[in-house]
């Protein structure tokens, strides 16, 4: 009996396959290496890791090695250097605005209780506005100078980032530097003339002072020029640097010196002892003995002049009111001669 196979084989192939094990899909981004074989160094960047680890695509990170990792590594580090720069100038300018606020202010104070009676004219608003004036100026400098330190680091430092050779640069900066210092060194003797003057506070707003070529009262005080206005109201301005000397007279007390000329024939005693009581009695009167600090002292005959005997009274007197009590004493004492019968005389013309 012959059997066939046709039927067997054709139901066995028409049996579903048998399965085996489930064969790993790997995705076409996939690639096997390492960052560092991708980044093509032994210790690559932050960056080039980074974008490593999230594509694990060696083509992709060596594009991103070759042509961005540099500058985007340079962009960063010039904004950390940027925002930390501007973070000490921001810091440093407020330190330097307490610091030089309270040196002015325990400067004034310790003026003030040193010389509670001569406090430049007695006005509180004069002495506020020559305090925070100082303390601008100081300020300002003090900030100008710490900006300058710490955005001239900070350039160099984002030229070092991107790669520039900085020996040219300081060098060229070096010859510049000369070039303009030696331009403009009236304008830097004027800075530096200024600057040490507020640093020892010779004069300030409200002082009458007399630097030789023109005397009044301080308006303004910059580092480079002061500014002052004269009895006549004209308003000068004067570099710094060309002030040689200065002489204030609105410092801690003035003293007013009275020169009054009688006939050769009045009797110097009665005379002095007409002057000794009329000043007296002006430095205890209402106003005035709060100008006048000390007892009057008449020093007697200072110059016989022609016809005349001329004789010294002396007053110290708060800082910048000589003027003042010199006026207020002589319309005194000429009441006084008046009364008293003494002829006051003129000095001989020269």
């Amino acid at each position: 009996m012959s059997l066939t196979l046709a039927p067997v084989l054709t139901w066995a192939h028409a049996l579903p396959a048998v399965q085996g094990p489930p064969v790993a899909q790997v995705l076409p981004w996939v690639q096997e290496g390492t960052p560092e074989a991708a980044c093509a160094s032994k210790n690559p960047s932050v960056a080039c890791r980074m974008v490593w680890n999230i594509s694990n695509n060696t083509g992709f990170t060596r594009f991103f090695r070759n042509w961005l990792d540099g500058p985007l590594n340079a962009l960063f580090w010039i904004v950390v250097i940027l925002v930390i720069a501007l973070i000490l100038r921001a810091m440093a300018h407020r330190m330097i605005s307490r610091v030089t606020l309270r040196m002015a202010e325990s400067t004034m104070s310790a003026r003030i209780r040193e010389h509670s009676r001569t406090v430049f004219d007695g006005s509180p608003a004069l002495l506020n506005q020559r305090r925070a004036q100082r303390a601008k100026t100081m300020g300002s400098v003090l900030r100008s100078i710490a900006s300058i330190v710490i955005l001239g680091i900070a350039f160099f430092s984002v030229l070092g980032q991107i790669g520039l050779n900085l020996t040219p640069v300081l060098a060229s900066a070096t010859v510049v530097g000369m070039a303009v210092g030696f331009g403009a060194q009236n304008i830097v003797k004027d800075f530096l003339a200024g600057l040490f003057m507020l640093l020892e506070d010779q004069y300030g707003v409200g002082d009458v002072i007399d630097v030789g070529t023109a005397k009044g009262t301080v308006e303004a005080v910059t580092l480079r020029v002061t500014r002052m206005r004269d009895i006549n109201g004209v308003v000068w301005y004067v570099p710094n640097g060309e002030i040689k000397k200065v002489g204030n007279e609105s410092q801690n007390w003035g003293r007013t010196i009275l020169d009054i000329p009688v006939d050769i024939a009045e009797d110097v005693d009665k005379v002095k002892d007409i002057m000794q009581k009329t000043a007296e009695a002006l430095a205890v009167a209402p106003t005035w003995d709060e100008i006048i600090l000390e007892e009057p002292s008449v020093w007697g005959v200072q110059a016989l002049d022609g016809g005349a005997v001329i004789v010294r009274i002396v007053l110290k007197t708060a800082p910048g009111r000589q003027a003042d009590v010199a006026r207020e004493l002589r319309e005194r004492v000429k009441k006084a001669f008046d009364e008293a019968g003494v002829a006051v005389a003129s000095p001989a013309a020269p």
